[in-house]
């Protein structure tokens, strides 16, 4: 049956019914600027599972298509890696079949990852989408270990890799165009607005349809805050979502140190970029002269 629902709901594309406040929350303004974040909501009791998301992002940044083959099923927990950065997953209820879950960078408030990357490739933007920067990247992989969510990836098998995570289509926000992800929902499952218009309205939806929704918002408070926030009929310990982390942001755990910490740590991102770029200039230098 899940299968059915998603062939049919890829085939609808883009051209699904507005829901809700679907038309006023999903537009990018023309002062896209640094005065709010801006995230996406993301509603479970909505999305049919079709994936029309991954292959939107897949095709917005250049990736594999989606294997056909690979789709959500109960039982298998598909995840991120170096070839898609959005996976959508299924968790069979007793009472409610089968629900299904969007995963990706949560781009948190107070990122850890970006906290912890000692040459600021990893950038929480004034606009809110978290990004990597590969000319400012020296590889160390610390943005990794440091994310509560595991999300970035790494490509290992890369002669030049990267580190691969969803930055929310950023480029296509400065063009003030939505997300790939958004835009290609046929079921708008996801909306796109300032944080404070997304809770608001994920507010609304919970006290207008109390017998549809879990009462709580999933990213509200978690690590800090996240750019994206989650809507469940069920408890989201019941589909997968670690309930277990803190509430405030990881960054803050650090503040202490750093406010102690010698100079040379201070310095000390600044002399490994520097390294990093001078290895990287004579390696082509070394090109050039073969």
């Amino acid at each position: 049956m899940a299968i059915n629902r998603r062939n049919f709901f890829r085939a609808l594309g883009v051209t699904g019914v507005a829901l809700g406040t679907g038309k006023e929350l999903n537009a990018v303004p023309e002062n896209f600027d640094d005065k709010e974040f801006y995230g996406i909501l993301y509603d479970s009791t909505r999305c049919v599972g079709c994936q029309s998301c991954e292959v939107a992002c897949a095709l917005a940044h250049d990736l594999p298509e989606p294997d056909p083959e690979d789709y959500p099923m109960p039982g298998t927990i598909r995840k991120t890696n170096e070839t898609r950065r959005t996976v959508v997953n299924a968790y069979e209820h007793e009472e409610l079949g089968e629900i299904y879950v969007k995963s990706q960078c949560m781009h948190c408030s107070q990122p850890a990852c970006a906290a912890a990357c000692l040459t600021q490739a990893m950038k929480k933007t004034e606009e809110g989408p978290v990004i990597w920067r590969d000319k400012k990247c020296m590889g160390c992989r610390f943005c990794m270990v440091s994310c509560p969510f595991d999300v970035p990836k790494f490509e290992y098998h890369s002669s030049n890799p990267d580190i691969v995570k969803c930055d929310m289509c950023f480029d296509r926000l400065k063009e003030g165009e939505l997300p790939a992800c958004v835009s290609d929902c046929p079921a708008e499952a996801l909306v796109f607005g300032t944080r404070r218009e997304l809770i608001k309205e994920a507010r609304r939806r919970i006290i207008e349809n109390p017998d549809s929704y879990y009462d709580g918002i999933y990213g509200e408070d978690e690590a800090g805050g996240t750019g994206y926030l989650y809507l469940s009929p069920v408890p989201f310990e019941e589909l997968g979502f670690n309930t277990k982390l803190q509430k405030k942001s990881y960054p803050e755990l650090t503040k202490g140190f750093l406010y102690s910490v010698p100079s040379v740590f201070i310095l000390w991102p600044a002399i490994l970029l520097g390294i990093h770029n001078a290895t990287k200039n004579n390696a082509k230098s070394s090109d050039d002269n073969e």
